[in-house]
């Protein structure tokens, strides 16, 4: 029985479930899906404009191109971004690698300056048609032998087995390294497409140790990014980043160490300690003194960091007191990490927005359910959500009357909360260690004292992407 999508819908719609009664990691069934107008998480196009100097070409047909020549458009990169249209002819002739092969030389032909690399994007309807993308590649790097190219995907049908988009994408950002001699001080981060904050743990560590730090968001021309494969150690801290880093060091050689981002300190310690000894064994082997040094600052970092988290949940407590505080994946890997911290240090977390629960967040999965079961769980593209932003709106006066009624810890959950208090944070924001909770304990202060316009900010897509403009 067909039901109209714009009907009348009350609160009682809006789906939802206590986390007592969640399913893991699949709280709710997947279907139609709605996609809200929060646009700060980075797409292909963005994570792409990353490699220096590189230039994309995306092959596809014209309906599907739209998005992407808006998004290279919005972030200011046309300069560095060209389209190969498909056409109905192109799938009846059985013509699509001469395609790829020909509308990619004509591109580099006309280009008033020949890119050291470029990013080829292939779509769904490649494999669909069964194209043998190896022949064109062969094809292009024999006509091109100055360029590096890669295989990129736009591809949907990738959404829901093996690597996802995202994790694909993240990859490819290394594949075009060339191999060279490593140093054993030089270590590269990798994986994020926001850059590491200065006074993140990580880095303070890193640099206490003497260590070269190289990170894509830095480079600025494509000889410095080649630079990054003189690493002896490649450290990721964010989960979709993981497969990527293990097929940099099987390529490579070099060792690949994922550290969890985490809001528990205990945890915390134990991923500073985990780092440490693998520091210790690639980079200070033969270095004498130097492990002293590293733990000397380990120290260091983890009494500063302990006594700043106290004080900062004291000074944020003391100001929000009981005030409602939702959030949503898009903040961060491990939202109900987060939602643990805040909770068990007195904060009121109501509700928690996510499609799935990362595999990493299992264990605050099992505490929540056991201590906190009235947590609220929601979804963000379940089709009904296009009802939630309306639902929790209230008028001006009386979002004046009642100042800060909820905070919003990223924009999905500003989005549906209807809310101008909020964090306007996407993927961590480059937080890592203490510095994360810290991070966004401070935050919060800024936004519950400052209302920020949030149906225009969340419309911007790639939050931070301006690090891609060189």
């Amino acid at each position: 029985m067909l039901k109209k999508l714009n009907e009348d819908a009350g609160h009682k719609d809006i789906p939802g479930i206590r986390i007592a009664d969640a399913d893991f990691p699949a709280p709710f069934r997947s279907g139609l899906e709605y996609s809200s107008p929060a646009r700060g998480t980075w797409n292909i196009v963005h994570t792409g404009m990353l490699i220096p100097e590189a230039h994309e070409i995306y092959v596809c047909g014209a309906g599907c191109l739209r998005g992407v020549v808006l998004t290279a458009a919005e972030m200011g990169t046309m300069d560095r971004f060209s389209t190969v249209a498909i056409r109905e002819n192109n799938l009846l002739d059985g013509d699509m690698e001469d395609l790829i092969i020909e509308g990619v030389s004509d591109i580099l032909g006309k280009l008033p300056k020949r890119p050291p690399a470029v990013l080829v994007y292939t779509s769904c309807i490649h494999h669909f048609t069964g194209t043998d993308l190896d022949v064109v590649y062969d094809r292009l790097a024999e006509r091109f032998p100055d360029v590096d190219f890669i295989d990129c995907y736009m591809n949907p049908i990738m959404r829901k087995s093996g690597l996802t988009p995202d994790q694909l994408m993240r990859s490819r950002l290394y594949m075009l390294l060339h191999e060279r001699p490593q140093s054993d001080n030089a270590v590269a981060i990798i994986g994020n497409d926001l850059p590491t904050l200065e006074d993140s743990d990580l880095m303070r560590l890193l640099r206490a140790s003497g260590l070269r730090i190289h990170e894509i968001t830095s480079c600025r021309t494509y000889e410095e990014y080649q630079e990054m494969a003189e690493s002896v150690l490649y450290i990721s801290y964010n989960p979709d980043a993981a497969p990527g880093g293990d097929m940099l060091s099987e390529r490579l050689g070099g060792r690949h160490h994922f550290m969890k981002l985490s809001f528990d300190m205990d945890e915390i310690d134990e991923e500073f300690d985990r780092l440490a000894e693998v520091i210790a064994e690639k980079c200070f082997s033969e270095k004498e003194g130097a492990e002293e040094k590293l733990i000397e600052a380990l120290s260091v970092i983890r009494s500063e960091g302990r006594n700043e988290v106290s004080d900062a949940v004291s000074e944020t407590l003391g100001l929000i007191g009981d005030t409602p505080v939702v959030i949503d994946y898009t903040y961060c890997p491990r939202p109900l990490g987060l939602a643990r911290m805040l909770l068990d240090n007195g904060f009121n977390v109501t509700k928690v927005y996510a499609d799935s629960l990362p595999a990493a967040d299992r264990p605050s999965y099992e505490y929540l359910r056991e201590n906190y079961p009235d947590l609220m769980i929601h979804p963000t593209v379940h089709a009904s959500m296009r009802f939630a932003s309306t639902e929790n709106s209230i008028s001006d006066a009386e979002e004046a009357a009642s100042g800060c009624r909820v905070l919003a810890i990223g924009q999905k959950a500003a989005y549906f909360e209807n809310t101008d208090h909020f964090v306007n944070v996407v993927e961590g924001g480059g937080m890592i260690g203490y510095n994360a909770i810290t991070g966004v304990l401070r935050l919060m202060r800024e936004a519950y004292n400052t209302e920020k316009p949030m149906k225009e900010l969340v419309q911007i897509k790639g939050l931070g992407c301006e690090v891609c403009v060189r």
